[in-house]
């Protein structure tokens, strides 16, 4: 296949764009930036789509960057990057003259609402009930193929948990204070922790784009873009201390963190939701690590 990937140049983008050369498919990452096997996204809304079977889009300004953690205009960035991006790549898909077969988005499991009891599937009803379930919503709706597109390229949405690797994302921050023994639970520890590890991500994207269907689906299939373990911070925590031989002795008051980040983003760390990837499992996807122990021990180095 040749895949279209916006925000190829990020965490998951990497993986991504790794795994798909490795298995003989041409990549090109739409960037901010130009340079080889990239286009820029004032080029794909100039020029049109690159010739592709598949699309995908990453793209987002990164919810946990500590640089902006008190800047004011995080919010709308966060909104833009994300909505923008992503309405302007369907835009482009559904303008093209050959639209690829298959479309992927990336977004997050924050549509579902924080509990310690409820459990969510892809069939699981929602609507917006704060400021990132409100931007799940826009995002995803930023994502949608006019009708007569939608009958010749499938749609799909990955809701991802939160992404574990050991070249970005949340582990990049947090094991820095764990190899130092500062390690501990974000507030009780209790809350549910959705997260995937970022080659099981990007297998899953890959899925997405290769699994053929004859008749689109209408509207978008979703996938939950988790691990099929379900484990609370204190599981998390207390893992990463074992697999790191470790003391996890210092828990982070919920106070501080609403200090250090806002109070909405330190809800994605101190609340969460028990999310089952029941379509994703039902579609055959094979996970490389399905459990915090393999996912961990890979993310450190440790055999």
């Amino acid at each position: 296949m040749r895949v279209v990937i916006g925000g190829g140049a990020g965490f998951v983008g990497r993986e991504l764009t790794r795994l798909l050369r490795h298995k003989g498919h041409k990549v090109t990452v739409i960037s901010r930036q130009p340079g080889p096997e990239k286009i820029t996204w004032d080029e794909l809304k100039s020029r049109g789509l690159p010739p592709c079977e598949g699309a995908v889009n990453l793209a987002g300004e990164n919810l946990m960057n500590p640089l902006r953690w008190w800047n004011k205009s995080y919010v709308n960035d966060l909104f833009s990057s994300r909505i923008d991006t992503t309405k302007t790549l369907a835009q482009a898909i559904a303008a093209s003259p050959s639209p690829p077969h298959s479309w992927v988005l990336v977004t997050g499991v924050a549509c579902y609402k924080c509990s310690l009891t409820a459990e969510y599937t892809e069939d699981s009803d929602w609507t917006p009930f704060d400021l990132f379930s409100t931007l799940v919503k826009e995002w995803e709706a930023a994502a949608l193929l006019p009708e007569d597109v939608a009958k010749s390229t499938k749609q799909v949405v990955v809701r991802s948990g939160v992404v574990l690797g050991r070249d970005g994302g949340a582990m990049k921050q947090m094991l820095p204070a764990f190899w130092l023994g500062l390690g501990g639970t974000l507030g009780s520890g209790t809350q549910p922790f959705p997260w995937i590890h970022v080659s099981d991500l990007a297998g899953l994207i890959t899925h997405s784009l290769g699994s053929q269907t004859d008749t689109p689906p209408l509207p978008p299939l979703v996938f939950n873009g988790v691990a099929p373990a379900l484990n609370t911070n204190y599981e998390f925590t207390k893992e990463l201390g074992h697999v790191l031989r470790r003391p996890t002795i210092c828990p982070v008051p919920v106070f501080v963190l609403n200090a250090l980040m806002g109070s909405e983003r330190a809800m994605v760390l101190t609340q969460g939701q028990k999310v089952i990837p029941k379509r994703t499992l039902e579609a055959g996807f094979q996970y490389k690590y399905p459990d915090l122990t393999s996912a961990l021990k890979e993310i450190v180095g440790i055999n």
